[in-house]
């Protein structure tokens, strides 16, 4: 269409300039009236049809985010200092080139503050960025950054998705959440409701575990694609059936060896040190109910090596088995419009120390339960009141066994 318009002017040029009868006046009306034709053609095509099949850079490219704001009282434990954070501020970019290749990214910023000199907690993370292939429903593939498929949180934390102010200590301590990797995916659907992922990315790192300090499990572990070694690479997937309308089910696995040669610490040259994570999940979100329950394990082979490497004393090292699980029921009892409130109720119970290597010592303080009640309100939507109080059996370093928690949270 772009073509024979612009024909169209040409020609217009071209006969109006050869003819004697027609004045300078008429040449320009001419050719303003097929430019003005021109700009109809393109602000009446289809929105995904821009400029004769091409989209505007503006209809190509979209902007989101979310964030959410904490406030924590802590009493009962050693430390009991209250405070009042801005968790996390998160803004997501995405892009399409054309009907099938797109990307996306996220970009964190984390507890509002980031200084130079190392004296603030903040942190800036790319969190996600892949380019994403659409094939067909059955097999896409991804790469680039991404979020390995672990548990239910990991992939889906935005503060509107999830009940409480803080997220669960399952998918914290067990399941490394948020946790990202490098690699390449495959993901689709293998019948209706069937859905798969597997993943080939970089690996975690052992060498950077705290010593004498095996309370946040594998956490300290991610590398977040920062100069990481590649000396090892982790096959991560998940398995979610969602074919029987408010029922999810599903399970999650991650294996990879975590030595990295000794690329951290010098003690873990040649050392495998392999991790597997593996998880099973559900949800039933049906009308006024949500219930949500979690299982997790983990088994670390030469962790023994490891604690050597580290220089872990008696009852502090890392562990050969450890595991988590929680359930969490909640209960909209008020919904009007667009506000809804539920109050919810959730037991986490969980043990680092489930078996620890030939001669060490179990640390009895990183096993835990808490109980967590409290309600969540939305106003719209995408933006949510929380407040709740949590009540741990001992401290483990929560700073406190028990917790009265206020937060606030938006996305869009």
């Amino acid at each position: 269409m772009r073509k024979s318009i612009l024909g169209g002017l040409l020609a217009a040029i071209f006969f109006s300039s050869n003819a004697m009868a027609t004045s300078v006046e008429e040449k320009i009306e001419i050719l303003q009236q097929e430019i003005e034709a021109l700009k109809d053609q393109v602000a009446n095509a289809p929105s995904g049809n821009k400029a004769g099949g091409i989209q505007s850079f503006k209809d190509k490219t979209t902007i989101g985010g979310y964030g959410e704001l904490h406030y924590n009282n802590f009493s009962g434990g050693a430390t009991d200092k209250d405070m009042v954070d801005f968790h996390r501020f998160v803004l997501f970019f995405g892009h399409r080139f054309n009907d099938w290749i797109s990307f996306k990214s996220e970009f964190e910023i984390e507890h509002a503050l980031v200084s130079g000199d190392g004296s603030s907690k903040g942190k800036v993370e790319l969190e996600q960025a892949y380019l994403d292939f659409n094939i067909n429903p059955h097999f896409n593939a991804k790469a680039g950054i991404f979020l390995i498929p672990l548990g239910m949180l990991n992939e889906t934390h935005e503060p509107p998705t999830f009940f409480g102010v803080e997220r669960n200590e399952i998918e914290s301590r067990i399941i490394p959440s948020t946790w990202w990797e490098a690699g390449v995916g495959a993901y689709g659907e293998v019948i209706p409701g069937l859905n798969y992922q597997l993943n080939i990315t970089s690996s975690l790192d052992a060498g950077k575990l705290k010593a004498n300090d095996f309370s946040k499990g594998f956490r300290d572990a991610r590398r977040s694609v920062s100069e990481a070694p590649a000396e090892n690479i982790a096959v991560s997937g998940a398995l979610n059936y969602t074919g029987i309308p408010g029922l999810l089910i599903g399970t999650a696995f991650y294996t990879g060896a975590t030595g990295q040669d000794g690329a951290s610490k010098p003690g873990l040259t040649g050392v495998d040190a392999r991790l597997t994570l593996w998880d099973v999940h559900a949800r039933y979100n049906k009308d006024k109910f949500d219930i949500r329950a979690l299982y997790a394990r983990g088994h670390l082979d030469d962790a023994a090596k490891i604690n050597a490497a580290l220089g872990n004393g008696a009852g502090k090292g890392v562990a050969t088995s450890f595991y988590g699980w929680y359930v969490e029921g909640a209960y909209h009892v008020w919904k009007n419009g667009e506000h809804d409130l539920a109050p919810f109720i959730r037991f986490e119970k969980w043990d680092l120390q489930d078996e620890v290597p030939t001669g060490s010592i179990k640390n009895l303080a990183w096993r835990n339960n808490v109980w967590t009640i409290g309600a969540n309100y939305w106003p719209h939507p995408q933006i949510v009141l929380k407040a709740d109080y949590q009540l741990y059996d001992q401290p483990d370093g929560t700073k406190g066994d028990k917790r009265f928690n206020l937060g606030l949270g938006y996305m869009f």
